[in-house]
């Protein structure tokens, strides 16, 4: 496997809301590897809250992400 494959995805911090066009804040965690690297896995699943109206959003990663 190429280097490219174990590359860390970064989530944003914010994105917008599907529901009201608020910002949505990042609730996950990275995870840290082995190596020191820090970010996270495609497959894994962020949550993110609207600090307008409270609406939670889970989304999955990918590798076309970060």
């Amino acid at each position: 496997m190429d280097d490219d494959q174990h590359r860390p995805i970064t989530a944003p911090e914010t994105i917008v809301c599907v529901d009201c066009g608020g910002t949505c804040h990042l609730l996950s965690t990275p995870y840290e590897g082995e190596d020191g690297r820090i970010g996270f896995r495609p497959g894994d699943i962020v949550s993110y809250r609207c600090s307008d109206c409270l609406d939670r959003w889970d989304i999955e990663l990918d590798e076309t992400d970060g």
